[in-house]
């Protein structure tokens, strides 16, 4: 592990065997277990548990009180929310083994997991989904795509920037309110943005919120 610009809180533990890197953050009480690879320019709350079969990308946000466990695989830009629930055995048993049965879950790059939401293994969360605070999801999820609920269902369409697409301009598109980027629908029933690769970063000047949530919506 190199120890170059990363931050270990003393009140937690790394193992031997893990890379990390450069500009992550680990704050009070979190453990990452040997065989862990975390990328760069990441943050782990307090009490964060990152096993050993664990690979997370770079400029990933876990929030307080996260547990990621073996199988589980989170790509660049990802937000879980705080003590949001990940699994990685459908149908566990304490009296039943099945550590060499675990389920691979994979959330893409800028997804986010809301607040006490729970993931039930073996799905993909799409790229720049959103589930909502409180949702229990048990099958994939498209990209761009917000759902909310138990179990959880498709609400909305959404923006990069977390925004709901509900309307279409006169040429067919969804704007997003606060970045103006436009957004259309396949044949296929599936989102794309049409301004930016959905793998090519955001310029700097539209990665910094300048307005809350609430004036956006007021503005449509």
């Amino acid at each position: 592990m190199g120890m170059e610009n990363l931050f270990v809180h003393t009140s937690s533990y790394v193992d031997e065997n893990v890379k990390i890197g450069q500009g992550t953050k680990i704050w009070h009480f979190s453990h990452v277990l040997s065989g862990a690879v975390i990328g760069q320019n990441c943050s782990l709350g307090q009490n964060v548990c990152i096993s050993g079969d664990v690979i997370i990308g770079n400029n990933v946000k876990i929030q307080n009180n996260v547990s990621v466990y073996d199988g589980i695989f989170i790509e660049d830009d990802v937000f879980l929310g705080p003590s949001c629930v990940l699994t990685n055995v459908t149908n566990p048993r304490s009296e039943i083994s099945r550590k060499n049965l675990y389920e691979r879950t994979l959330i893409k790059k800028g997804a986010t997991i809301g607040a006490n939401a729970t993931i039930v293994c073996g799905v993909t969360i799409g790229r720049y989904a959103f589930v909502a605070a409180g949702a229990v999801v048990t099958g994939d999820i498209p990209d761009y795509t917000m759902v909310q609920g138990v179990p959880a269902r498709q609400t909305a369409w959404i923006s990069r920037h977390g925004h709901k697409l509900e309307t279409k301009d006169g040429n067919g598109f969804y704007i997003c309110p606060e970045s103006g980027l436009k957004y259309r629908e396949t044949i296929k029933k599936i989102l794309i943005c049409v301004d930016i690769e959905e793998n090519q970063s955001l310029p700097k000047d539209m990665r910094i919120g300048k307005k809350d949530y609430e004036h956006y919506k007021n503005c449509k």
